[in-house]
């Protein structure tokens, strides 16, 4: 195994070409789906694209990327965690998206503080940022528990608006001087 990070529960690595069936059982649970595309993601769909833009993004961005997360005591799939460039020098996405057996538990929490910490220490970023649907309060937590802080309120013009649409997305950052803060707390 190609291990990227571990935590105290977790360990993410960098997925493979053997991995499509992770994630079509991750993205066929509409519910998992529900604040992204709100419907799955078809099979042919994981194979021709979702994976395949996986594995380029190891290519094109050393170091960042989507990582396929494990249980360290059990090793079972509980989804994956990315880092994902953003376009502006410096600033990386962090996300996650996880298995419903997998929420409730802390490892939403527990892979995003490690992606931060990994982005701030290791790769030498100066800010991370996020992104949900303003409904979404369960995410919204957890960013929020992970040290990123509320930045704003936008909205997006969609062809196929999801519910909760009309309430906007909503960012979540931290930089780097405000982690180094937190870090010494």
């Amino acid at each position: 195994m190609d291990t990227y990070l571990e935590t105290e529960r977790l360990v993410l690595r960098r997925f493979t070409g053997g991995d499509v069936e992770l994630l079509v059982e991750l993205d066929s649970d509409p519910e998992v789906m529900r604040y992204l595309t709100g419907e799955p993601t078809p099979r042919d769909e994981v194979e021709r694209k979702v994976l395949p833009e996986i594995l380029a993004r190891y290519e094109t961005h050393p170091g960042l990327g989507t990582f396929a997360a494990h249980e360290t005591s059990s090793g079972r799939f509980v989804g994956w965690f990315g880092l994902q460039p953003t376009g502006e020098a410096g600033t990386v996405d962090v996300g996650y998206r996880l298995t419903r057996s997998a929420w409730g538990q802390g490892y939403a929490t527990e892979g995003t503080r490690a992606l931060i910490d990994h982005a701030f220490g290791t790769l030498g970023m100066t800010r991370v940022v996020a992104d949900t649907m303003a409904v979404n309060t369960r995410s919204r937590r957890v960013m929020a528990k992970s040290g990123l802080r509320f930045v704003r309120v936008f909205h997006v013009a969609f062809d196929d608006p999801l519910p909760g649409t009309e309430y906007g997305e909503v960012e979540y950052a931290i930089d780097r001087s405000t982690w180094e803060a937190g870090a010494r707390a």
